[in-house]
């Protein structure tokens, strides 16, 4: 296995995801296995998953995972959308131990954002710039002329008294059956937010529903001021993997 090529393992508050990535291209380099999110969502129970497809991929010297929630030092601070039992949990070394291999852990959307900035949609651009990954909530990932500022969590802020991911994350156009026009039209409107917020040169919306950023992107668009530019994620739904094995290969992390 080439020293560029390493695993990453998305944890996400529906689906674990893992592949071999080449670092050096921002590719995935194997099959991308994927199993539900255990329920309820234990350290124990997701380590086990996480082992399911590392073995499946053949292991690796060093594995890189996302958890959807603040990482700091290894250590998940918050637990929105997996279960409460992470508050606390030294991730790195629960991982670590399972997996009989030194892991990198980091929070999902700061994973994404780092393989986009390097990779995908948001390479070469300087500013302010954020990325969102709409899927079971919203995640984010802040950055400053290319620099992380770390575990923002922009989905958990007040917006139309909620929290913005209970009105606007991908899930919420399936419970709620929305249309791509209602939704497209609600993800805009807390797009507007930030932007008065932040003033961001740059939004990249990412998770699986970047796929199908045609289908909605008017509706966002008509609500986001001028001077900001909202485009899909590149990388898509692969985002998550290729940043979590990219932050193996970084001698020191601000977690």
């Amino acid at each position: 296995m080439s020293e560029t090529r390493v695993i990453g393992v998305d944890v996400g508050g529906s689906g674990v995801k893992a592949a071999l990535v080449d670092v050096e291209r921002g590719e995935l380099a194997s099959d991308r296995p994927r199993l539900d999110t255990p329920q309820p969502a234990t350290p124990e129970r997701v380590a086990d998953a996480v082992a399911q497809l590392v073995d499946r991929l053949g292991g690796a010297p060093t594995i890189g995972v996302t958890i959807p929630g603040v990482v700091r030092n290894g250590v998940v601070r918050t637990a929105a959308n997996i279960d409460p039992s992470w508050i606390g949990t030294d991730a790195r070394a629960l991982f670590s131990k399972r997996l009989e291999a030194p892991c990198v852990v980091l929070n999902d959307a700061d994973a994404a954002g780092l393989a986009e900035m390097r990779f995908g949609a948001g390479k070469g651009r300087s500013g302010v710039v954020i990325l969102l990954t709409l899927g079971t909530g919203i995640g984010s990932a802040l950055f400053v002329d290319g620099e992380l500022v770390p575990n923002t969590e922009l989905g958990h802020m007040e917006f139309k008294a909620q929290e913005a991911e209970h009105y606007a994350a991908a899930s919420v156009r399936k419970a709620e059956n929305l249309g791509w026009d209602r939704w497209g039209t609600r993800v805009g409107e807390y797009l507007a937010m930030l932007t008065v917020l932040f003033s961001p040169e740059l939004i990249i919306l990412g998770g699986g529903v970047s796929r199908k950023f045609d289908r909605f992107a008017k509706h966002v668009l008509a609500k986001v001021p001028s001077g900001t530019d909202v485009v899909p994620a590149t990388l898509q739904n692969q985002a998550g993997i290729v940043g979590a094995a990219m932050i193996t290969q970084k001698k020191s992390v601000a977690e």
